[in-house]
């Protein structure tokens, strides 16, 4: 994708992919060489591989919500290519490929020019560099206590609604 494409994107609201397991709507925080930054609500910061992206959706008519602030002090890896963001999360718990049968989780190991290594249980696995779609690690923003339990009387009135019907 056009590096200034993405760089006009900073701080909006997007949905990469239009569906499937990597798909995630967040806050682009920002764009690099070879990769985009993305706060989502449930997996908190996801690194995508930009060469993987089929597509990025722009909240044009507020019909993609995000339902996140973001505080000012909140710090994340932020690097010139994806192999230095590889390795600002070497030891760390990670997540890759977030979705269908190729989603490992484990410890970041070892960063190689072409692969990385994750423990994960007993087993030590060799993922290669060009198969990744994207990682995440443990940096999630809390939600307010306000916000969870505004979202538990919604979901009590929709079960009420659905009780009369």
């Amino acid at each position: 994708m056009n590096k200034e494409m993405l760089h006009s994107l900073v701080n909006s609201t997007i949905k990469v992919d239009r569906g499937g397991p990597e798909s995630r709507v967040g806050k682009l925080l920002a764009a690099a060489e070879d990769h985009i930054t993305v706060l989502t609500a449930e997996d908190g910061v996801i690194y995508y591989y930009t060469h993987h992206i089929k597509s990025l959706t722009i909240n044009a008519k507020n019909e993609v919500q995000l339902d996140l602030q973001v505080p000012e002090d909140f710090v994340f890896i932020q690097a010139k290519d994806y192999r230095s963001v590889l390795k600002g999360l070497q030891y760390k718990w990670v997540k890759i490929n977030r979705g269908g049968p190729e989603t490992l989780e484990g410890i970041m190991d070892e960063v190689h020019d072409d692969f990385i290594t994750i423990v994960s249980n007993e087993e030590v696995i060799r993922i290669s560099m060009f198969h990744m779609r994207n990682i995440s690690y443990g940096v999630k923003i809390e939600k307010s206590k306000d916000d969870e339990n505004a979202n538990k009387n919604d979901e009590k009135a929709k079960k009420q609604e659905g009780n009369k019907k």
